[in-house]
């Protein structure tokens, strides 16, 4: 077993933030899969936009769509990447048989531009869903107002849902209030509950990145770490506790926290901070491939998600006393995302146009 294929008997399931062509095509997807146990596959307009700029097995399928004038850029890139789901789906498709719809998903963010669009998230989201056509596709979502509001639609729709941008203990309750909402009317209605999945991408360095200017040297590099602590212990407590009882006799699943934004941006921390120190029971992580080797060449796995909940108590008390407005911190964090992948997502169409 190597130190990748070790995290799983604790439970958490790694996810690569990656895909192209080349990835499927080489086989080297199929290999993550197989040799390091690789559960699942997450993709955003930065990685496509990387993959069809650099990748020349997408030219000439790009070059015949370019030749139909009645699509749009938009269009042109849904069919490009909508094939690559669908051969993602398909290689994690035995994954997701044999866990019982627990693994083997790969997903698909809608346009950021609906970012604040309820009705166009909930259209585009069955748009893509459909054409998919994969029991084990995600349709991504940013966790904004209109985003959270959608996706409790979408989850009494039994569509599956990796909702995204999540970067706050506050924001995570709110989405954790829509998912259990969404599930109960989809049981009031008396439809199957074993059938969604979603998770809830909580990003990691980001929120190090901001914070630690305004920290004092000891709690530098701590902060993310403990705000997922803490988000775990309460995930604990919803869904392990009496409210979700109900829905998980009926086959509801929950939705296990995504560790998102894994790979560390300061040299002076461990290249492996993200992964090493989040390792627990019902939880994801989704690791670029970069983060992926040196964890693959060095890490170590152990449960440490629930290790020192004191200390992380702590560390944000401390944070707080210093003057940190995590929900503010929360909001600017989205912001910023939300103008990052929009950035990606308007050069992406520029390739496709």
């Amino acid at each position: 077993m190597n130190r990748l294929q070790a995290i799983r008997p604790f439970g958490q399931r790694l996810w690569l933030d990656n895909l192209s062509r080349e990835l499927i095509a080489s086989g080297e997807l199929a290999r993550l899969l197989t040799e390091d146990g690789i559960a699942g596959v997450t993709s955003n307009p930065a990685i496509f936009h990387k993959a069809i700029s650099s990748d020349a097995r997408y030219r000439e399928q790009l070059a015949a769509l370019k030749t139909d004038a009645s699509l749009t850029a938009e269009q042109r890139y849904e069919t490009l990447v909508i094939a690559d789901i669908q051969a993602a789906c398909d290689l994690t498709q035995a994954q997701y048989q044999a866990s019982n719809g627990a693994d083997g998903y790969v997903s698909l963010e809608v346009s950021p531009a609906l970012a604040h669009d309820e009705a166009g998230t909930v259209a585009a989201a069955h748009r893509l869903w459909a054409a998919i056509d994969r029991a084990n596709a995600m349709i991504k979502i940013p966790a904004t107002a209109a985003g959270i509001r959608a996706f409790q639609t979408l989850t009494a729709a039994g569509i599956n849902v990796n909702i995204t941008l999540l970067f706050s203990l506050q924001q995570v309750e709110a989405v954790w209030d829509a998912h259990i909402a969404g599930l109960n009317a989809r049981h009031a209605a008396g439809l199957p509950l074993a059938q969604g999945k979603a998770v809830a991408s909580f990003f990691l360095s980001r929120v190090d990145s901001l914070l630690d200017s305004r920290l004092p040297p000891a709690q530098q590099g701590k902060a993310a770490i403990a705000m997922a602590k803490m988000a775990y212990q309460r995930y604990l407590a919803r869904y392990h506790g009496s409210e979700f009882a109900a829905l998980r006799a009926a086959g509801a699943r929950p939705q296990y926290l995504l560790w998102a934004s894994t790979g560390t941006k300061n040299a002076a921390y461990s290249d492996v901070m993200y992964v090493a120190g989040l390792i627990g029971d019902e939880t994801v992580n989704t690791v670029p491939d970069a983060t992926l080797a040196l964890f693959r060449d060095h890490g170590e796995a152990a449960a440490t998600l629930t290790q020192d909940i004191a200390g992380a108590d702590a560390t944000l008390a401390a944070a707080r006393a210093a003057g940190i407005d995590f929900a503010a911190i929360g909001e600017q964090l989205q912001q910023d995302g939300l103008a990052l992948f929009d950035k990606a997502f308007t050069e992406l169409l520029q390739l496709t146009a």
